[in-house]
């Protein structure tokens, strides 16, 4: 049988950055639905009001405090969350942080404090639970979230698309390795949401190393946080590999791929048959 039809009644969810945006909206959309959630953050007074509002909506939630940087702390949330909920069906790892500004002025401090959260977050948890979902036998989804900048080039915001194509990346692969255990994969690659991502990361980062990042490019086309929740929901759902919310981005990203093709006519212009 298919996991993915109808499962959110009963499910088990685990979410990274769950007491805020993106995270606290999917943990809310999911509970609401039917499944237990557990949410993860490294800022304890957010995340221990995030579930006392799902808690007040009477929707079955526990926090679980982590650093998504700490593989350590990972297998903490994946151990706690399995004695928690008794077995994990969907790890949304969603924990994530922007620092813009040109690539040239970026300082290896902030290439590594991005790098760590944005991407090696993920990877952590995978490290963390996908043997744990391989074990266990029923299938489940593993979902990210990566960004716009995961897929096209954003002026500004260089160092967030390295880590965020990483993501994409890890998404894309993770999908065929895994496809045939049950497990469904999607990665979701949203332009801006109002989630304030920037004041939230200037606050973890104030927390971390005493001083703030740069704003981000002002960009169009603001969705709201509980649309966005929904859509990737549905997705998960549906088991589909990319989720994008907005359709803004169609053209781009076709413009990216059609440059990609050209080189190829480029190429034998010049004379290249290989």
């Amino acid at each position: 049988m298919d996991w993915h039809r109808g499962f959110y009644k009963g499910t088990s969810a685990v979410i990274t950055g769950g007491a805020n945006g993106i995270g606290f909206a999917t943990a809310t959309e999911f509970a609401r639905r039917g499944a237990q959630v557990v949410l993860a953050d490294v800022d304890k007074p957010r995340l221990e009001q995030a579930v006392a509002h799902l808690h007040a909506e009477g929707l079955a939630a526990h926090a679980v405090l982590c650093d998504v940087r700490s593989l350590d702390e990972m297998i903490h949330l994946a151990d706690e969350s399995f004695r928690l909920l008794g077995q994990v069906d969907i790890v949304f790892s969603n924990a994530g942080i922007v620092v813009a500004g040109p690539i040239a002025q970026m300082t290896h401090e902030d290439w590594r404090w991005l790098i760590d959260i944005d991407l090696w977050g993920s990877i952590h948890a995978v490290e963390a639970f996908l043997p744990r979902l391989l074990e266990q036998g029923t299938g489940g989804h593993i979902a990210f979230t990566a960004s716009f900048a995961g897929l096209m080039p954003n002026v500004g915001l260089g160092a967030y698309s390295v880590a965020k194509y990483g993501v994409v990346g890890l998404a894309e692969n993770l999908a065929r390795e895994v496809k045939d255990n049950g497990i469904g994969v999607s990665v979701l690659c949203p332009m801006v949401v109002e989630t304030k991502l920037v004041s939230n990361s200037e606050r973890i980062r104030g927390i971390d190393y005493g001083f703030a990042s740069a704003s981000t490019p002002a960009q169009p086309d603001t969705l709201d946080v509980n649309e966005v929740a929904r859509l990737t929901a549905d997705a998960i759902l549906a088991n589909r590999l990319y989720v994008l919310p907005h359709s803004a981005a169609r053209a781009s990203i076709r413009r990216r791929f059609d440059r990609i093709d050209q080189t190829f006519d480029d190429q034998a212009t010049d004379g290249w048959t290989h």
